[in-house]
């Protein structure tokens, strides 16, 4: 049971939060837990659908960004984070097992991705002081400073919902799947 009130409904959150509950339904055909708990503040709400939105528009790509998501997740030990990245990797990202217990180890079986998730990993364990090595490396597999910027952000914006979910202990509403370790 979750540490912080996550509404039933929809219309059991704030009304500030509703309309934008209701467009997750309509684009996920469900409204999952994390989104219900983060509710509570329209702003955060509006924030984090905001944020999601925009880098989903950015130059990664939903395979990249799912890397980086299960990634994060096992460094912070968030269990919904892995459980429900794991589910959109294989469903929407595509990506296998293989990979996706490549990703979770900080890593990838594809050379220019894994660079990305190893710079992910190294942002998130550094707290972003990373080396010029580090930038360098990110940069000769193909990632140009745009990129770059998209794969720290995807980083923070990570961060951020595992840390949510790791305060609030939000109930798993997706197939579980629980962390390796933990921070």
């Amino acid at each position: 049971m979750s540490r912080l009130s996550t509404p039933s409904t929809i219309d059991a959150a704030p009304a500030a939060s509703r309309p934008l509950l209701e467009a997750v339904n309509k684009q996920l055909g469900v409204v999952p837990n994390l989104f219900r708990l983060v509710s509570n503040s329209p702003a955060a709400l509006e924030g984090y659908v905001g944020l999601s939105a925009a880098l989903g528009r950015g130059a990664l790509g939903a395979q990249t960004s799912e890397r980086i998501a299960l990634a994060v997740a096992e460094i912070n030990g968030c269990d919904y984070c892995l459980s429900a990245h794991t589910y959109l990797a294989k469903n929407l990202a595509k990506l296998d097992d293989a990979e996706i217990t490549a990703n979770r180890n900080g890593g990838s079986n594809d050379p220019k991705a894994g660079a990305a998730v190893r710079f992910a990993v190294t942002v998130a364990r550094e707290h972003g002081h990373v080396t010029e090595a580090d930038v360098r490396d990110v940069k000769v597999a193909g990632y140009n400073d745009a990129q770059i910027v998209e794969i720290v952000l995807s980083v923070a914006l990570n961060v951020w919902t595992n840390y949510v979910n790791v305060v609030a202990q939000t109930e798993i509403d997706f197939p579980v799947v629980r962390a390796n370790t933990s921070a």
